[in-house]
């Protein structure tokens, strides 16, 4: 679909309008969507993916933050009444009260500038979602999907695969989009492990370990991890204190975190007359 005259993509909501037909129909397929699916799209810009949903899903819904697009969807879907278009920031929004009787498909051609929290907001919500399909920059395909030893290997793909296997399928060039632009695109998909192959005791403690060691990604572990463990403690298990963040899989971060739950509880004091 191309990009109409009557609305400029705009560059502070980071909008390249996807238009050529052959990469929207393998997008499309990929997703394979039903018509009983509760399918949700994220950004659906001027309905280029949304038509084609739509034609098989009639419930679909979106969430769109320009509001100068939505008079734009309105307009062009009138005929699918049960077309729901939430005016809402992706980032914010909850995506857990669009969940009636079964699992949420979100799709959507992310903007570059918020993909990554916008990712790390969705896995927060994974337990409604049965998968994802987004198009995101290459680059950000790759970090997803890296295996410890990469150099595209840190917090993101750590992150999303506690949460969920990476699925790359195919890559976009920039002639895909209006305006085209200057980084090649991806597809990937997220399908939400049934059971966490990895679980943490806590979660939030796992995020800190896995932050605070790739903030200092190229120093080795026991000066990266300086401050939550010791050498000790990682001989303890079994982790080489002279290797990288990057060299350590989604299991051995886990296990650091679980040691350092571990190692609160047994310090919190036990017993006293205001303990239930």
């Amino acid at each position: 679909m191309s990009n109409k005259p009557g609305h400029q993509a705009r560059k502070r909501f980071g909008q390249n309008f996807l238009h050529d037909p052959g990469v929207i129909e393998r997008i499309v397929r990929a997703i394979n969507p039903k018509a009983d699916d509760a399918m949700v799209e994220i950004g659906p810009g001027l309905g280029a993916i949304t038509e084609e949903i739509l034609a098989v899903n009639p419930r679909l819904q979106v969430v769109e933050l320009d509001r100068d697009l939505i008079p734009v969807l309105r307009t062009k879907f009138f005929n699918y009444p049960e077309f729901r278009i939430h005016e809402a920031d992706a980032l914010t929004f909850d995506f857990r009260q669009l969940v009636t009787d079964r699992p949420l498909r979100i799709i959507g051609n992310l903007p570059y500038n918020i993909s990554t929290p916008l990712i790390f907001h969705l896995l927060s919500q994974a337990g409604v979602v049965q998968d994802m399909h987004f198009m995101l920059q290459k680059e950000v395909v790759q970090r997803m999907a890296a295996v410890p030893g990469d150099n595209n290997y840190g917090r993101l793909g750590i992150m999303t695969q506690y949460f969920c296997q990476v699925q790359p399928l195919f890559e976009v060039g920039p002639g895909a989009f209006r305006p085209a632009p200057k980084v090649d695109s991806a597809i990937v998909r997220l399908v939400p492990h049934a059971t966490l192959p990895h679980p943490a005791r806590d979660l939030e403690t796992l995020q800190r370990v896995v932050r605070t060691a790739f903030n200092a990604r190229r120093k080795t572990l026991r000066k990266a991890l300086a401050g939550l463990v010791t050498v000790a403690q990682l001989q303890q298990l079994n982790i080489n204190d002279g290797l990288r963040p990057e060299n350590l899989a989604l299991a051995d971060f886990v296990a650091i975190a679980d040691m350092l739950v571990e190692n609160r509880a047994g310090s919190e004091p036990t017993g006293g007359e205001h303990d239930d």
